[in-house]
C-alpha cells in the first residue's frame, strides 16, 4: 500500500535518513522503532510531505508521492499525528474537528458564514469515536495532555484518510493514559479499516498494538519483521531493546 525505495535524507554532514527500503501492507499495525536520532520522525516527514528526499522515491497504492506537499498527501489519503500537540488550544474541542472537515471539504472560506451548522453530526460522531463528546464545548487548551492527544486523533480522522500515520502518539502520556490509547488506537483502527504505521519508544505500546516492526539505527533499517522476530534479534537488543537494562527504552 505504501512504499519507500532508497529514501535518503541528510542535513549537511549528518544523515537522518540512509537509504531506507520500506514496504507497508494494507491492514497492517506496523511500529517504526529505534534510539533517540534514529531517523522516525525525519522519515515520517519524508511520507507526508513535510521533508523533501535528497534521493529516493515515496509510492502510495503505485502513485508517487515524493515531492508532493502535505495538503496534496493528506488528500491522496494520509494522515498523520505529530509528537507535540497541534491542536487549536483558543478554540472549542468541537471547532477544532469542525474546521478539521471544513478543510477537507475545501470550505475554507466559508468559516464564518456557515458556523455551528456546519457538519455538526459528523464532527460529535467523531469527538465520540475517540472518547471526547463530554469535552465538545470546553476549550482545547485547557483539555488535559492526554485528551489533547485524543483530540489530534479526531482531527487527523476528520480527513477520512485510508494510512494513519502517529509519531509517539502515547509520548507524555501518565500509565492510565496510555492503556487508554492502546486500546483507542486498536478499536479505531479496527472498526475503520485503516492500515496504521506510528513511531513510540515506549516498548509496552509497541508490543500491543504492532502486528509488524521496523527498526531504524543511525537512519538505516537494521530489522523488519513480527514483534517476535524484532525482539529476539541480536542486533536489535544490542542497539535498541537493551538500553537501561529492562528493554524499556
Amino acid at each position: 500500500m505504501l512504499r519507500t525505495v532508497d529514501l535518503f535524507k541528510h542535513f549537511g554532514g549528518f544523515v537522518a535518513v540512509d537509504g531506507v527500503d520500506f514496504e507497508l501492507e494494507e491492514g497492517e499495525k506496523h511500529a517504526i522503532i529505534g534510539p533517540n536520532g534514529a531517523g522516525k520522525t525525519t522519515f515520517f516527514h519524508l511520507i507526508t510531505g513535510h521533508l523533501r528526499p535528497d534521493r529516493g522515491r515515496v509510492e502510495y497504492e503505485g502513485r508517487e508521492l515524493t515531492g508532493l506537499p502535505p495538503h496534496r498527501i493528506v488528500k491522496a489519503g494520509l494522515a498523520r499525528s505529530f509528537q507535540r500537540v497541534n491542536v487549536y488550544p483558543r478554540m472549542s474541542v468541537f471547532e477544532n474537528v469542525q474546521v478539521a472537515l471544513m478543510a477537507r471539504d475545501d470550505r475554507h472560506f466559508t468559516m464564518f458564514r456557515i458556523g455551528a451548522r456546519f457538519n455538526r453530526d459528523e464532527t460529535l460522531d467523531l469527538l465520540a469515536l475517540v472518547g471526547l463528546a463530554e469535552e465538545a464545548e470546553e476549550q482545547a487548551g485547557e483539555l488535559a495532555y492526554g485528551k489533547q492527544k485524543q483530540l489530534e486523533l479526531a482531527i487527523a480522522l476528520a480527513e477520512r484518510p485510508r494510512v494513519l500515520l502517529l509519531d509517539e502518539p502515547t509520548a507524555g502520556m501518565s500509565p492510565s493514559e496510555t492503556e487508554e490509547a492502546i486500546r483507542l488506537i486498536h478499536e479505531i483502527a479496527d472498526a475503520r479499516g485503516l492500515t496504521l504505521l506510528f513511531t513510540e519508544h515506549d516498548m509496552t505500546v509497541v508490543f500491543g498494538i504492532a502486528d509488524r516492526i521496523t527498526v531504524l539505527h543511525n537512519g538505516g533499517v537494521i530489522a523488519s519483521g513480527t514483534p517476535e522476530a524484532v525482539r529476539g534479534d541480536p542486533q536489535v537488543r544490542s542497539v535498541y531493546l537493551g538500553e537501561g537494562g529492562d528493554g524499556a527504552a
